[in-house]
């Protein structure tokens, strides 16, 4: 029964289901464009990994101080994760934009090619996922909503 009680976790949760669950809306307002499908993937505005780590980092400091061993160590692994958010897994996305622009073109291609019989399933290739990564202001409105968070539902515990 001490994991319902562990409010740096839960914390952290609430701040995934609300980082990914306020996606669909913003996505709307910005684009006119309902996607439910938004919240449940990667990417997009705000970061809810970013989120995550900042609220069960903030849940940490409150409940241990931000002079503790725990809290230091859940700040650094907080800054790597935002930083590989906005760095590898974004230029990850970059490169899927690209191979998919790539495939198409050489699909295209192929179709057109009047000598080629009809090609095989093998042929046929999902796309890559392109929104893996966060743009830096993502990164830190997710982190902002954490942080929002954690000291919002401190009182609850």
């Amino acid at each position: 029964m001490e994991l319902f009680a562990n409010f740096p976790l839960w914390a952290a949760l609430i701040a995934i289901v609300f980082a990914q669950t306020v996606k669909v809306p913003l996505h709307f307002i910005a684009t006119k464009e309902f996607k439910p499908s938004l919240a449940f993937s990667t990417g997009g505005m705000p970061s809810s990994h970013s989120a995550a780590v900042t609220a069960v980092s903030t849940g940490i400091g409150i409940e241990h101080g931000v002079s503790s061993g725990l809290f230091a160590v859940s700040c650094v692994l907080a800054v790597i994760i935002m930083f590989d958010a906005t760095g590898i897994r974004r230029q990850a996305g970059e490169q899927a934009i690209l191979l998919n622009t790539l495939v198409k073109d050489f699909h295209r291609f192929v179709s057109e090619a009047k000598d080629w019989a009809q090609k095989g399933e093998y042929e046929k290739q999902k796309e890559l996922k392109e929104l893996l990564g966060h743009q830096p202001i993502e990164v830190f409105f997710g982190g902002l909503t954490g942080i929002a968070l954690a000291f919002l539902l401190y009182p609850l515990f």
